[in-house]
């Protein structure tokens, strides 16, 4: 009995070129990537971007899927420390590392200082800019209300607007990173950010008892 040959095999590696276009997409922003320097990057000539990718838009959304896993894993594993003290220290430096690695330039987040630029015309960039948001701030507000529930933050804690505050600090490191903010400055931001919201937590709570 014969056998039918099989396809030939893919001769591209997909992981390493979503890595190449998430990292050209990071750097020069989705306007100011073409689909010549993507063919470049990845090694992939046009017709097979597309076989494999989509279109541009397409291929941006993936990599963004990409990127925001890779956020969603640092969070993550950054609350799961038991004080909630070095769970968000840890956490907004671990960012920083992704805005501003010890080797390579500083660029800020894939999401908050690339995507969000496409957002305000791309129905589905906007859901994504905001889904990312909304789930950052949900992770947030978890752990602050376990960290009440341990009493290391005061009973009365307003966890939603304090989770939207840190929220938002990560979404300002971005922007400074993006403009070129050195990691050193970064990390000094990131942990006076952090330690100012939650002193001020403890110290609504101590003139409210």
């Amino acid at each position: 009995m014969t056998t039918r040959p099989r396809g030939r095999p893919r001769s591209y590696d997909p992981d390493a070129a979503l890595d190449a276009a998430l990292n050209l997409f990071w750097s020069r922003g989705f306007a100011g990537t073409t689909l010549d320097a993507l063919s470049d990057v990845t090694g992939m000539k046009r017709p097979s971007l597309y076989a494999a990718f989509g279109d541009k838009g397409a291929l941006f959304e993936t990599v963004i899927a990409r990127f925001t896993a890779e956020m969603a894993e640092r969070a993550a594993a950054a609350l799961a420390l038991s004080r909630v003290d070095d769970a968000l220290e840890a956490l907004a430096l671990s960012f920083v590392d992704m805005y501003a690695p010890a080797s390579g330039p500083s660029r800020g987040c894939l999401v908050f200082s690339v995507a969000s630029l496409e957002a305000a015309e791309d129905e589905r960039l906007r859901q994504v800019v905001g889904d990312t948001i909304e789930r950052l701030d949900g992770a947030l507000r978890e752990r602050l209300d376990a960290a009440v529930s341990a009493g290391e933050l005061p009973a009365g804690t307003d966890t939603d607007t304090l989770a939207r505050c840190l929220s938002s600090q990560l979404h300002s490191l971005s922007l400074r990173g993006r403009a070129g903010g050195t990691r050193r400055a970064l990390r000094k931001l990131a942990r006076g950010a952090v330690t100012l919201l939650l002193c001020g937590a403890r110290a609504s709570g101590a003139r409210g008892a």
